[in-house]
């Protein structure tokens, strides 16, 4: 059984917990290390108790308490070269042995929880997402990425829970205040997923028996968690897939962790 949280999401800081009982992981840390072991507190975690932290990418919001958390508990964090030389002027000091450096596309274990690094499309360094393996069970994490294709699609299936991005709602974005560089930044091959993507994406996976998804990093100003949840909810039932019946379908909240899922 896997333990599954999304701690924070969204432009305003990322953290995901996961843990298969003995090994306990970040991936991410965009908030500060207080609000994050208050967040762990409350979903009955230890803090002390982690063993190591992945980051996706060094953009702000996936980085900024990464070095104040493996400091205060001597934790490693794990990312690849690319990612590395983009965010490390940013982290402060960080121990040798807790500066760990993977490859995208290989496999690793921390623990006894294997992980497998994907690239994705998104304006950073060398974004990747993450499938991780343990008792049995597949999750996929794969936020922050402009586009979907087969071999990304291929990496998602058969996962037993898998995270996705849904940022924003194309209307709003274009009818919306933000300079248009920034729309087309966003919504571009290598900026964030819609509404529509996502629902497609979700649709299609569960018509390949992927069972739980989340909804997550929602803008705040182009989307709404109601409006991410009915855009899928929508294409799920146009396709005769009901939530809550044939799959579990979750909104990753902005300030505060989201439900706790077991796998």
């Amino acid at each position: 059984m896997i333990k599954f949280c999304s701690l924070f999401s969204g432009s305003s800081g990322n953290v995901i917990f996961v843990s298969d009982g003995e090994t306990r992981i970040l991936i991410d840390v965009g908030i500060s290390t207080k609000r994050i072991i208050e967040a762990l507190h409350s979903i009955n975690e230890d803090p002390s108790l982690l063993n190591a932290v992945l980051i996706t990418h060094e953009h702000i919001d996936h980085i900024a308490g990464a070095g104040s958390i493996s400091r205060r508990f001597n934790i490693p964090i794990y990312a690849n070269e690319g990612t590395w030389n983009a965010m490390e002027y940013g982290l402060g000091n960080i121990k040798d042995k807790n500066r760990v450096v993977f490859s995208t596309n290989e496999q690793f274990y921390i623990d006894d929880i294997l992980v497998h690094a994907f690239p994705i499309p998104h304006d950073a360094a060398e974004p990747v997402g993450y499938n991780l393996y343990a008792a049995n069970r597949k999750i996929t994490v794969a936020t922050d990425m402009g586009k979907m294709d087969a071999t990304l699609m291929g990496r998602m299936e058969k996962s037993d829970l898998l995270m996705l991005e849904s940022n924003h709602d194309v209307e709003m974005l274009m009818n919306g205040a933000y300079p248009w560089p920034l729309k087309k930044r966003i919504s571009g091959g290598n900026g964030h997923l819609s509404n529509d993507t996502a629902a497609r994406v979700v649709t299609s996976l569960a018509k390949k028996n992927v069972s739980a998804f989340i909804l997550g990093h929602l803008s705040r100003e182009n989307n709404s968690p109601g409006l991410a949840e009915r855009t899928t909810c929508d294409m799920l039932e146009e396709n005769d897939i009901r939530p809550g019946r044939d799959i579990y379908l979750d909104i990753a909240l902005r300030e505060r962790h989201s439900r706790v899922v077991t796998v």
